[in-house]
C-alpha cells in the first residue's frame, strides 16, 4: 500500500478520535486532531499527484474518508448543540446523492475522482467544522456554514451534470431487464 493511500486510513483512524473529544467538549484536542486529519487530506492527493501513484483505491478512499469524517463531526457538534441541522442535512443528502452517482459509475466500470469544486466544498466543509468547533464568533461559524451550503449543493449538481449519461444508461439498462 502507497502512502497516500496509508494517509487517507490514517485519517479514518483519527474519526473516532475527533468524535471522543468532540462529545467530552474537549474541543482543543478535538480541534488539534480534526486539523490533522484535514491536513492528511491534502497531503494524501499532493503526493499522490506528485509521485504519479494515484491509484482507484484512493481516488474512491480519499472521498468517502473525508465524507465519514465530516458527517460524523456535523453530527457530533450539532448533538452537542453547536452546528446547523440545515446544514449537516444539506451536506449528509448530497452525499447521499453523489455516492449512488458513484456507485453507479463502479458498475460501469467507471471510477469518478472528485473534481475541483468538491475539493472546495471539502475545504469549506472544514473550515465551517473548524469553526464551530473552536467556537467562533456566531457570524463567522454562520457565514461559512452558509458558503459551505452553497459550495455543497452547487458541487453536487455539478457531478450530476458530469455524470447524467452514466445515470441515464443505467435506468435504460435497468429497463430492458
Amino acid at each position: 500500500m502507497n502512502l497516500p493511500n496509508k494517509l487517507t486510513l490514517l485519517r479514518v483512524a483519527f474519526i473516532p478520535l475527533c468524535l471522543l473529544f468532540t462529545m467530552l467538549r474537549q474541543n482543543v484536542p478535538a480541534a488539534a486532531l480534526f486539523i490533522i486529519a484535514c491536513v492528511t487530506d491534502y497531503l494524501d492527493g499532493y503526493i499522490a499527484r506528485k509521485q504519479h501513484i494515484v491509484t482507484n483505491f484512493g481516488k474512491f478512499a480519499d472521498p468517502v474518508a473525508d465524507k465519514i469524517l465530516t458527517l460524523t463531526m456535523m453530527v457530533a457538534l450539532l448533538a452537542r448543540g453547536d452546528y446547523y441541522w440545515w446544514a449537516t442535512a444539506i451536506v449528509a443528502a448530497r452525499e447521499l446523492a453523489v455516492d449512488g452517482l458513484r456507485l453507479v459509475a463502479v458498475n460501469q466500470g467507471i471510477v469518478i475522482p472528485a473534481g475541483q469544486l468538491g475539493k472546495f466544498k471539502t475545504n469549506a466543509q472544514f473550515l465551517s467544522i473548524l469553526a464551530s468547533l473552536t467556537l467562533a464568533p456566531v457570524w463567522l461559524a454562520l457565514s461559512l456554514a452558509i458558503l459551505m451550503a452553497l459550495l455543497t449543493i452547487i458541487s453536487g449538481v455539478q457531478y450530476f451534470v458530469a455524470g447524467k449519461d452514466l445515470f441515464l444508461q443505467d435506468i435504460k439498462h435497468s429497463a430492458e431487464k
